[in-house]
C-alpha cells in the first residue's frame, strides 16, 4: 500500500510543480502531495507495526535500516511542495518593493 501511496504523492508533487510553472492554481496539488506523503508514512508505520506484531524481527530490521530514506524523502517532499508558495511570496515582495 505504501508503494501506491508513494507513487501518488510523487505524481501529485509533479503536478504541483507543473501547475505552478504554467501559472495555474497549484494549491490543491500541493495539498495532495503533502497529504499523500503523510499517508505513505502512515502506511509504512502500519507495515512495520504489523511485522513487529508477528515478531518478524528480520523484516523490522530491514525496514528500520532505511529510516534515513523516510526522513530524507519526507523533508524533500515538504520542501518541494512548499517551494512554489515561497517563490510566489518572494515575487510578490519584490513587486511590492519595485513599485514603492
Amino acid at each position: 500500500m505504501w508503494i501506491i501511496l508513494g507513487f501518488i504523492a510523487i505524481a501529485a508533487t509533479l503536478i504541483n510543480i507543473y501547475l505552478f510553472s504554467t501559472g495555474k492554481d497549484y494549491r490543491l496539488a500541493m495539498a495532495a502531495g503533502l497529504s499523500f506523503t503523510a499517508l505513505t508514512l502512515c502506511a509504512e508505520i502500519s507495515f512495520v507495526a504489523g511485522q513487529a506484531e508477528r515478531e518478524d524481527w528480520s523484516a523490522v530490521r530491514e525496514v528500520v535500516h532505511y529510516q534515513w530514506a523516510l526522513w530524507g524523502l519526507t523533508i524533500a517532499s515538504i520542501f518541494i511542495n512548499v517551494l512554489p508558495v515561497l517563490i510566489e511570496r518572494k515575487d510578490k515582495k519584490n513587486k511590492l518593493n519595485a513599485t514603492s
